[in-house]
């Protein structure tokens, strides 16, 4: 299999983009699910930690123990990042509209350029540089209606915390390219759940609300991290980040269609600055990719 082979790579679209949908039910689940937010981690971490642990042994068989055996402080590093951005991502979509929050987390790439450039040297393109001044007056336009409104204020800080600990992630996974991905995650998921229980009410959930979270947690975060992986291996990185940037639009949409939760103004006036830094930078991030892969084609060419 290569990155050249048609098939897969319209295979791959499929998986990351049904990812990216399968992410963006979040808001839907969050609005609808009554019990508190740290009960709502706490069995959601279980549930999907254990669909992602049962996943990875399926696929692994016989080496799954081996795999165990050899993670190290980068792994443990990944799954306290990603806990982190389990936490305070859906706390911040309860605390605050979705929409908020989901701009708020279409900076991460930007984010994680600073941070890479910060923890491991890596110098971000001039294109990435444009694209992030161009967010972050998306962001503070954005920031403008939070006047008065203490729990959006929260929310919002919450949705900056997660956007830093994705970035986090995603930097300690480009320095250590050999964490394995499913275990890793499925030990942040329990890592989450023990976090959160010393402020649960776990046997307080009714039978509805259980429910809601058992598909919740097999729906929105296993099978969307079980498709991202099956799919990302087939594309190239660029393609993979745009189709994943799908996730930041659909989120609030469904939100908004399904329960009619409208972004404030000042949302709807920031919201298009950042998607379009967003977007735009990592279509043309496509495209000088493409062109260069073109370009070292022909060069190889007799």
């Amino acid at each position: 299999m290569t990155l050249d082979d048609p098939r897969q790579y319209r295979l791959g679209v499929m998986y990351v983009a049904t990812s990216a949908l399968a992410w963006s039910s979040s808001g839907l689940f969050i609005r609808s699910i009554t019990t508190d937010v740290m009960t709502m981690l706490f069995w959601r971490g279980l549930v999907s930690g254990s669909c992602v642990l049962l996943l990875f042994f399926y696929l692994e068989r016989g080496a799954a123990f081996s795999i165990l055996r050899r993670m190290r402080s980068p792994s443990l590093l990944a799954m306290f990042f990603s806990a982190i951005s389990m936490i305070t991502g859906i706390g911040s979509m309860y605390y605050t509209s979705v929409a908020d929050a989901m701009v708020i987390y279409a900076t991460v790439p930007f984010v994680t350029a600073a941070v890479a450039y910060l923890w491991i040297g890596e110098k971000p393109t001039r294109s990435t540089l444009i694209a992030s001044a161009v967010a972050v007056c998306g962001v503070l336009v954005m920031l403008a209606d939070s006047g008065g409104e203490e729990g959006g204020l929260f929310g919002k800080g919450l949705a900056a915390l997660m956007t830093l600990s994705v970035a986090a992630l995603a930097t300690v996974m480009r320095k250590h390219r050999g964490v394995p991905m499913l275990p890793a995650m499925a030990g942040s998921a329990w890592l989450c759940s023990l976090m959160t229980f010393w402020f649960a009410a776990p046997f307080s959930v009714s039978a509805g609300d259980m429910g809601l979270i058992v598909v919740f947690g097999m729906v929105q975060n296993a099978l969307g991290l079980i498709l991202y992986t099956a799919g990302s291996r087939r594309l190239p990185a660029a393609d993979a980040s745009l189709l994943t940037s799908l996730e930041v639009p659909l989120t609030p949409l469904w939100v908004w269609l399904v329960l009619g939760e409208t972004p404030s103004a000042a949302t709807l006036a920031g919201g298009p600055i950042v998607l379009a830094a967003l977007f735009g930078h990592i279509f043309y991030e496509v495209r000088r990719n493409r062109s260069d892969a073109a370009a070292s084609q022909r060069s190889e060419t007799p």
